[in-house]
């Protein structure tokens, strides 16, 4: 159950994922230009609709077809979305979110249908009308069929929406984020669910909290600042590092491990983001585009004009709290050393590969650091990683990828233990390494070991 979320959570970010760089740009132009930004400019500012409106859905379309048949299923996915962003003025993230894989996966089927009945000479001409024609019908069925239904899902969520923060319920949402966060669903809940809210809003009010919800750094901050003081052991020795990493650098996955390794602290980490969250909504802060990664930094650099003071102190408030119920929990806990849990499942690990005749010669020409989304925390622990291999002597790059992008003929995958079945599944004769912290240390120079002596 928890790998099919997860699946399908990083089959919903990765379609926005890719375009976070287009949504950047966006709310830039937008904190900038529009009639309450920085620097108001009518003429400038009259690209922001276009972007809102038709740029931004048809990259997610896109994203969502191409994920199904490469670029041939990018490209239909893209042409039907169209038609549900012509049927309404309102961005149609949703609807290109349907229309996108369902795109790809019909020119996928019918290619598979036409396959061995194209007579020679005629493969390009029957490609590109297939496609062609195939596009054209999903934009009429979108405009038609799609387009009411999206409109009444955005009313219900608008509805909805608006009663929680009528009565003050918002901040109850964290009561569900903060543990699917720890489950490695926190990009597919901030791009997939939190973002094409937060467009909408914007496209309303010019800012939206729904930005804020997932990616406030405040709660991981406060806990590994505990941990700082008050942890034992190289937990407490690698949590320096990870507080640069996690609130500067963005990657929130850096302190997962820390809440797996004591799981009462994860009431520390929801009580925190619940505070931020009814900060932001007492002081009506928000921001005008995703902040991704969620650093201060990019928090910052996406915060409408009249939102700082808010979104600051929505930061600091949720890493206080967070800090004092980790305190009092790291300090009154009965446990040892906070790295019993990375230890037990290192050794728990080499021992089920012992029982089961796994152990074997490994290749290291390809090595491939995977995690759930492909970007922060992978690529942080493939920069490590090839470091240390580099200095004990193995003159090779490892790799960053999605766990469902990971290429078949890989034969090391390093991944987090949460991952390590889709990793089978996806690569069932890759040598796999599971982990439970980030910031590697032992863990790391274990792998390195293990390659040298093979």
């Amino acid at each position: 159950m928890k790998e099919s979320v997860q699946k399908f959570g990083r089959f919903l970010s990765g379609m926005v994922m890719p375009n976070i760089a287009v949504f950047i740009a966006w709310g830039i132009i937008t904190a900038l230009f529009i009639a309450d930004g920085w620097l108001p400019n009518e003429t400038l500012a009259g690209i922001v609709g276009p972007m809102q409106r038709f740029l931004l859905p048809t990259l997610i379309a896109y994203s969502g077809g191409k994920m199904i048949y490469d670029t041939r299923g990018g490209i239909v996915g893209a042409a039907a979305a169209m038609g549900v962003m012509a049927g309404t003025k309102d961005p149609m993230f949703i609807g290109a979110m349907i229309m996108g894989p369902l795109g790809g996966y019909l020119i996928k089927k019918l290619d598979s249908v036409l396959e061995g009945h194209i007579p020679a000479g005629f493969e390009m001409l029957i490609n590109n009308f297939s496609a062609g024609i195939l596009g054209a019908l999903l934009a009429i069925f979108g405009c038609l069929a799609i387009e009411p239904v999206c409109v009444g899902i955005k009313d219900v969520m608008v509805t909805c929406v608006n009663y929680l923060v009528g009565h003050g319920l918002l901040p109850l949402t964290s009561i569900l984020v903060e543990p699917a966060k720890v489950l490695f669903l926190n990009n597919a809940i901030n791009h997939g669910v939190f973002t094409p809210l937060g467009m909408d809003q914007v496209a309303e009010a010019g800012k939206s909290i729904f930005f804020l919800i997932e990616a406030n750094p405040g709660p991981g901050l406060g806990l590994l600042l505990a941990y700082c003081i008050f942890g034992k052991g190289s937990a407490k020795s690698s949590a320096p590092g990870a507080v640069i990493i996690h609130f500067l650098g963005g990657i929130h996955e850096i302190y997962f491990p820390y809440v797996l390794m004591n799981p009462l602290t994860l009431l520390a980490v929801i009580a925190g983001g619940m505070s931020g969250v009814f900060v932001n909504s007492i002081m009506g802060s928000g921001l005008v585009s995703a902040a991704s990664p969620g650093s201060i930094i990019a928090i910052l650099g996406m915060c409408a004009k009249d939102s700082y003071l808010g979104v600051i102190l929505s930061v600091i408030v949720a890493a206080v709290v967070s800090f004092l119920i980790s305190m009092v929990i790291l300090k009154f806990s009965n446990k040892g050393d906070d790295m019993d849990l990375e230890e037990a499942s290192a050794a728990v690990s080499n021992m089920k590969s012992e029982a089961k005749g796994k152990a074997k010669t490994i290749s290291v020409s390809k090595i491939v650091f995977a995690c759930d989304a492909g970007m922060g925390s992978s690529a942080m622990g493939a920069t490590t990683l090839t470091k240390k291999l580099k200095a004990n002597g193995i003159n090779v790059d490892v790799k960053h990828f999605a766990i469902d992008d990971v290429p078949m003929d890989t034969e090391v995958i390093v991944t987090h233990q949460s991952l390590v079945e889709r990793a089978k599944d996806h690569c069932p004769n890759a040598t796999i390494f599971p982990i439970t912290n980030f910031m590697g240390g032992k863990e790391y120079d274990d792998i390195v070991e293990k390659l040298k002596n093979q």
